[in-house]
């Protein structure tokens, strides 16, 4: 998934940044809601991380005006207002979840996971893919009951695959959805994720267009 994080606090953005890293997502990280502005213009995001006190205006408006010009984009505010009005204030602008600060770290990334799953129509985590057993919420993987273990690369790229079954995808739409503007990929980088998620899943797990890109198959 790639994720766009709107929080001015360098201190928890950085952290808020390095943990969507590290469970392998790409995520962009801006300040100010109008260099949110510019990211969304620019880039098709999976989710938003919207923090609600922001230097140049507040949350709510900016949410609720992508939500009237008709974006369904999943977001999750992040805020230090904890009051009941605050959440029913978000919850009724158009946000899917509300987390209140300080929060843990692992507990933002099982609400990205819980409202990423609700939007691709399936909430429920655990499915099966020809002979793969998946744990989406565990991030775990069984083939004929032994486990196999994926990179958080792997597993990131694995998952956008999964949420779009049957829709071929170009190496540009993986590249994008798996790293940040700022990103440096060499030219093979999609290419050897998918050698080694074929050798690990089967080689059916991913078929390649020529020319055109990859879709999910079957292991």
């Amino acid at each position: 998934m790639r994720l766009l994080l709107i929080e001015d606090d360098t201190v928890l953005g950085s952290a808020v940044r390095d943990q969507i890293a590290g469970d392998g997502q790409s995520v962009d990280w801006v300040t100010r809601l109008d260099a949110a502005g510019d990211a969304l213009a620019s880039a098709a995001y999976d989710l938003i991380l919207l923090d609600l006190m922001l230097p140049d205006g507040r949350g709510i408006g900016f949410l609720k005006a992508l939500r009237v010009r008709g974006d369904v984009t999943p977001v999750i505010i992040l805020t230090a207002l904890d009051q009941v009005s605050d959440r029913i204030e978000g919850l009724n602008a158009g946000a899917d979840d509300y987390l209140v600060k300080p929060f843990d770290l692992a507990e933002l990334s099982a609400r990205i996971g819980s409202v990423a799953r609700r939007y691709t129509g399936n909430p429920n985590p655990i499915i099966t893919h020809g002979a793969l057993d998946i744990d989406l919420a565990a991030r775990s993987i069984r083939r004929a009951g032994r486990p196999i273990q994926l990179t958080a690369r792997e597993w990131a790229l694995f998952e956008t695959f999964l949420a779009r079954p049957g829709q071929l995808l170009s190496k540009a739409q993986l590249e994008e959805k798996l790293y940040a503007f700022d990103a440096e990929v060499e030219s093979n980088t999609i290419e050897v994720h998918v050698s080694r998620l074929r050798k690990k899943l089967g080689a059916g797990v991913i078929e390649t267009e020529r020319g055109l890109g990859y879709r999910l198959g079957t292991p």
